[in-house]
């Protein structure tokens, strides 16, 4: 099951603040798309889809005390409106998506082309919904606000048995969420619980458009979600919803946490070689305590470590008891890898980083004193 098209994916909700214009649909799209392209990341608009006419039973159409029946009526669109904000989404380098909530609206999905599906939280156990959405075969996103354990594992189990790509977002469905509200541990915990699958972030809180991009990347959620509006003609932007500077401020975030997080945690950095030149400056050299004869074996009581780290010189990493000595050092002089019978001497790659690592002996030096040492480094080639 081919989870890539979750990776670093950001879903930005439009949801119905299109306010039932075609027209305002097609600003945001405009005005967001650009922010997407100018920090070259892979991006979804996503809308929401209901078919009016059965989604509100028809006996409370006349409820104008009910915000969200209201609301649902007065910003519907017709299928030609919403074809032509698919058109416009995918013309602007950014992927369609959309939330369904009824099964007339997921026949609607497939025949706009729709390329993810996703399913709210209030529906992560609406099964006649979901199975709906499965005969899609397209990608889902789930966000989890307000579920149960129970639902989620029957959510995975049911994608997955069907070999259909899932991805869950923690969620707190709170509009908005303050910062005490995110509960970001949750995503360590759907991790654990879930290694197959992709785990994301949607959020809602208003505070700060970087924080919980930081916290949520580091604890290793790589889709996320955020409402997304445009302030025009005095409207006034939803609290938990985020305008393009905000969201521009939010995938600058995402860069930030990627290039401060490295590599991914299944396998071991490599360290950079201006990282390893300065531990190397730290590492203790192996010095001579008295003066040793040719012939030589080498114990504690013949040598000591201290810094610096010499070019050509054994560190404490090589020093080994019993090394033979090839040559006659002097007192406080260094022990070179020229100087011993050791494996490191026969293998010229090794031996090359021992001399390409350290402080050079004559570096800064009158030559007129490189004698006091004991040795000419220059010549142990």
């Amino acid at each position: 099951m081919n989870r890539d098209i979750f990776e670093d994916l950001f879903v930005l909700e439009m949801a119905n603040n299109h306010n039932g214009s075609v027209e305002r649909g097609l600003q945001i799209i405009d005005q967001f798309s650009k922010v997407v392209r100018f920090n070259n990341v892979r991006a979804t608009l996503k809308i929401q889809l209901r078919d009016v006419e059965t989604f509100v039973h028809k006996d409370y159409r006349g409820r104008t005390d009910v915000r969200y029946i209201k609301k649902t009526l007065a910003t519907a669109l017709s299928r030609e409106d919403y074809a032509t904000l698919v058109t416009a989404i995918r013309k602007a380098g950014m992927i369609p998506s959309a939330t369904p909530f009824d099964e007339a609206s997921v026949d609607l999905c497939a025949a706009l082309g729709v390329q993810i599906i996703k399913l709210a939280s209030s529906d992560l156990n609406d099964w006649i919904l979901i199975e709906k959405i499965a005969k899609t075969r397209k990608p889902v996103v789930a966000s989890t606000g307000g579920s149960s354990l129970k639902d989620i594992d029957d959510l995975v189990t049911f994608f997955n048995n069907r070999n259909i790509p899932l991805a869950l977002n923690h969620c707190v469905s709170l509009y908005p969420t303050e910062d005490t509200e995110l509960e970001l541990n949750q995503i360590d915990f759907l991790k654990n619980r879930y290694p197959n699958v992709m785990i994301g972030l949607s959020t809602h809180e208003y505070h700060s458009w970087d924080a919980s991009m930081l916290i949520g990347y580091a604890k290793g959620a790589r889709t996320f979600e955020r409402h997304v509006d445009i302030s025009t003609d005095g409207y006034q932007i939803a609290p938990y919803c985020s305008n393009p500077a905000q969201i521009d401020t939010w995938f600058k975030a995402f860069q930030k946490a990627k290039e401060m997080c490295g590599g991914g945690p299944g396998t071991k950095r490599v360290p950079p070689a201006a990282e390893v030149k300065y531990l190397d400056a730290l590492v203790r050299g192996v010095y001579a305590k008295r003066d040793l004869p040719a012939g030589a074996s080498l114990n504690d009581e013949d040598v000591y470590l201290a810094i610096p780290l010499l070019k050509g010189q054994i560190s404490c990493r090589e020093l080994m008891r019993g090394e033979v000595l090839l040559n006659g050092i002097k007192k406080d002089a260094p022990v070179t890898i020229d100087d011993i019978d050791s494996p490191y001497t026969y293998n010229q790659s090794l031996k090359k980083t021992i001399y390409d690592r350290g402080l050079d002996a004559n570096q800064g030096e009158d030559p007129a004193a490189k004698g006091s040492k004991g040795v000419d480094m220059s010549n142990k080639k």
